[in-house]
């Protein structure tokens, strides 16, 4: 199997064809000693749309907040959060990995790590996650 054939399994597998997804970057949290991070990077949760819902994986402090959202299908959610201040980014799901990811604490950055296939150590805040999506060729929403 070659390494696109293996993608594509893997995306089949994980239930992920066909879902868009992205990253969402914002200022808002409730923790204090967050506001030492970069303003308008201070949390990050992931939004995923298969076509007919939007779902929401947002990793609070104290507990993972997933959420289906009731919302027609054509709405872009994306869009909607960003045009409300938050920098959104489309990202890659990367499913070709086969090591397990490095252990590290478990923060909104790390979850998203996670979702994504991102095993990289020193990704630690939302604005390192961010400056690294972008250099992936992700798009951020204009």
């Amino acid at each position: 199997m070659n390494l696109e054939t293996g993608q594509a399994f893997a995306n089949v597998v994980a239930g992920l064809e066909g879902k868009r997804v992205w990253v969402v970057f914002t200022d808002q949290s409730e923790l204090k000693y967050v506001r030492m991070l970069k303003r308008g990077f201070r949390h990050c949760f992931i939004l995923i749309h298969d076509g007919r819902s939007w779902i929401s994986i947002d990793p609070m402090a104290n507990y993972m907040e997933v959420l289906v959202h009731d919302l027609p299908g054509e709405f872009d959610f994306a869009l909607w959060l960003k045009e409300r201040g938050h920098n959104v980014v489309e990202a890659k799901l990367i499913r070709n990995i086969m090591t397990c990811a490095p252990v590290m604490l478990f923060t909104c950055v790390e979850a998203c790590k996670r979702i994504l296939g991102v095993h990289k150590l020193l990704i630690l805040t939302p604005w390192q996650l961010y400056c690294y999506l972008a250099k992936q060729s992700n798009r951020s929403i204009e």
